[in-house]
């Protein structure tokens, strides 16, 4: 059973905020050459890779809901100029709504377990997927979906 990692999306207001940030970033790193991929740049280095790269995902935390994941491809740890140990989070650049939940803030990632995951939005039904985000949040917080 693949294990997930939990993570704030800071700065983010939307998925679609967060979907371009990709698209930036890609279309930056090939002007510059590099390998097209998308890598998140954390301090702290998972201790349990192999669970996570087993079908894991990154799930992110946008404006206080779990909204959105990104498949994990792959952890590489490495160490910056100034000397401190980093870690590059490998992630399909793909992001998949989910069926939003509440979560307070905190610092760095958390680790999510498979089965406290929440689904995929395309599971619940194709008209809630079409719906704008906001409105998908409003009637979450209604309880109406």
């Amino acid at each position: 059973m693949p294990l997930h990692l939990l993570k704030l999306c800071v700065g983010a207001e939307s998925i679609a905020d967060l979907e371009g940030w990709i698209v930036e970033r890609l279309a930056e790193g090939t002007r510059l050459g590099a390998i097209a991929e998308q890598k998140h740049t954390t301090r702290m280095v998972p201790t349990r890779a192999p669970e996570l790269l087993d079908g894991g995902s990154l799930f992110w935390v946008i404006k206080g809901q779990i909204a959105a994941r990104q498949v994990l491809q792959d952890i590489r740890p490495f160490t910056d100029d100034a000397g401190i140990g980093r870690c590059h989070l490998v992630l399909l650049p793909r992001v998949i709504p989910v069926d939003p939940r509440p979560c307070r803030p905190f610092q760095g990632w958390r680790y999510l377990k498979h089965d406290a995951a929440p689904p995929d939005l395309d599971r619940i039904g194709h008209d809630v997927l079409e719906m704008p985000e906001p409105l998908r949040r409003e009637l979450r917080s209604l309880g109406l979906i």
